[in-house]
């Protein structure tokens, strides 16, 4: 769904001025710090959010959302940066930085946030993620309507941890969505929307964008390989998957995510 916004002028920001943003957002920071919470470092902030703002960029150029549908964000400590709602990702700039608390207070900016922020803090609460990415890849939203779980096309799956589910049907921006994707990720890096899209976690925002780029692609193959006319695709076995994910543990470079690849 695309993201709702406030009302806009004809730069396409937030109504208001620079000047009234940044009072807000010293407001807002003077308030976390009057709980005794301990403000984020503004360099690790700054530099995840330039991260943050070229992974949402990314997934413009590759296809995977269309305008500002879909969502990013990283944490840093114990703060959320999140793409802001309704805002396209090539008018961001480094001050519009917007980043909440775990239970969702805005500590940072004056941009409303994601309307899937409820999806966002969950996955952070309850997983060791420090990368969420949201989108609606065309191939991966089709399949999300087709079947309950991505068939065993291709041994990639165990780079997501096992079969990929497909979380039921729920509005967009929901605690009742945010429960279903929390089920579906249950041992599993990334999972389908049922009407809806893809939603990857990874240690880095690097990683979670290929996982991403990974999932759509084996939608993409089943999709492919599924419409031939009287052929049924082969799929591998619990055991082939569970060799290939063996394997695929210790691959790559020592020290580092750097992807799902081979």
């Amino acid at each position: 769904m695309a993201e709702r916004r406030r009302e806009t002028g004809h730069t396409g920001r937030a109504s208001g001025t620079r000047g009234t943003q940044e009072h807000q957002g010293a407001r807002e920071t003077h308030e976390t710090r009057a709980t005794g919470e301990a403000p984020p470092d503004e360099d690790e902030v700054a530099r995840a959010w330039r991260d943050l703002v070229d992974t949402a960029r990314r997934t413009v150029a590759d296809g995977l959302v269309v305008g500002t549908s879909g969502n990013v964000s990283v944490r840093t400590g114990d703060t959320v940066l999140v793409t802001p709602s309704g805002v396209p990702y090539d008018r961001l700039t480094p001050d519009d930085v917007t980043g909440v608390a775990l239970d969702g207070r805005q500590v940072l900016g004056a941009l409303v946030p994601t309307s899937e922020l409820p999806m966002h803090l969950a996955v952070y609460r309850t997983t060791d993620a420090r990368a969420v990415v949201h989108t609606h890849a065309v191939h991966a939203t089709a399949v999300s309507t087709l079947v309950s779980e991505l068939p065993l096309i291709h041994y990639m799956a165990g780079a997501l941890g096992g079969p990929v589910r497909v979380a039921p049907y729920a509005a967009y921006g929901t605690e009742e969505l945010a429960a279903h994707v929390l089920a579906a990720l249950d041992g599993r890096s990334g999972c389908l929307l049922r009407n809806h899209g893809t939603l990857t976690h990874g240690a880095t925002l690097d990683q979670a964008y290929d996982r991403t780029a990974q999932l759509e692609w084996m939608c993409r193959l089943w999709l492919t390989a599924s419409s031939v006319p009287g052929l049924t695709p082969s799929l591998l076995s619990p055991e082939q998957l569970a060799q290939a994910s063996e394997r695929l543990r210790g691959y790559g470079q020592r020290g580092g995510a750097r992807g799902t690849g081979r």
